[in-house]
């Protein structure tokens, strides 16, 4: 495997869904908005974007967009508008971002990170992943001596599986995008993840694993992982339960 030393062009950090599993709080308050043990979400992920190094940050929204334009005035930090949002998967924000992208982190906005995973370069084109001891309902990966991702499942156990951040090299970043401004305009793309068009295009596509232990990152797919990872939440998963049940 060749490795050479690919300096982080930029940050793409996805922000544009509904986030209706955060119901009611994702009412008022887009789920990157949330603060999360005292911080900000997408402002932590920023904050550590920029102290490794990272100049170029480019925030892709969608739902709620005005509650994140007071991110234009920080240093190094672009707002998109993915207008497809509504009508289309998270390949409609990698769409939107697609004039910036190249040596570029992928980022959710939901995401977590107890420490800084980021970094200025990398060697090699990465999806970061965590081990499941057991079944887990992620994606799960087979991957070959070099830990180059050769197989994505829905669903497995006792293997690691896509969680966090990624990073696209320039190559990656146009193939990619070639193949994803042949799919977009057809009817059977709109709801697919970026993720899945990856998945079909495997022999293309070139990432590694990037393996990290447990209690590092954390996302928040729905209201009860919140109230997991930060029990100041408790109350509100306790009135949205009470509303259900009457």
């Amino acid at each position: 495997m060749t490795q050479n030393i690919h300096h982080i062009d930029n940050a793409i950090i996805m922000a544009a869904g509904f986030a209706s599993r955060f119901a009611p709080l994702s009412l008022d308050t887009p789920k990157a908005l949330l603060t999360v043990r005292g911080e900000i979400l997408i402002e932590r992920q920023i904050h550590q974007l920029q102290a490794a190094g990272i100049r170029e940050i480019i925030v892709v929204t969608g739902y709620k967009h005005k509650a994140f334009q007071y991110l234009k005035d920080w240093p190094g930090v672009r707002v998109l508008f993915n207008e497809d949002y509504q009508t289309r998967n998270n390949h409609s924000s990698i769409w939107t971002a697609r004039s910036f992208l190249s040596n570029s982190y992928i980022c959710s906005s939901d995401n977590y990170f107890t420490e800084n995973v980021f970094a200025a370069t990398a060697k090699v084109p990465f999806y970061s992943t965590l081990y499941s001891d057991g079944p887990t309902e992620e994606y799960c990966l087979d991957f070959d001596e070099q830990e180059r991702i050769t197989g994505v499942t829905i669903g497995g156990k006792d293997s690691w599986y896509m969680l966090g951040h990624v990073f696209w090299d320039a190559h990656f970043s146009k193939r990619f995008l070639s193949i994803l401004g042949a799919e977009y305009h057809l009817t059977q793309t709109k709801d697919k993840l970026w993720e899945t068009i990856y998945m079909e295009h495997l022999p293309e596509l070139t990432l590694y694993l990037k393996k990290y232990p447990p209690g590092i990152i954390y996302e928040f797919d729905c209201l009860e992982d919140l109230c997991q990872f930060d029990p100041s939440y408790n109350a509100c998963q306790n009135n949205n339960t009470d509303k259900i049940s009457t």
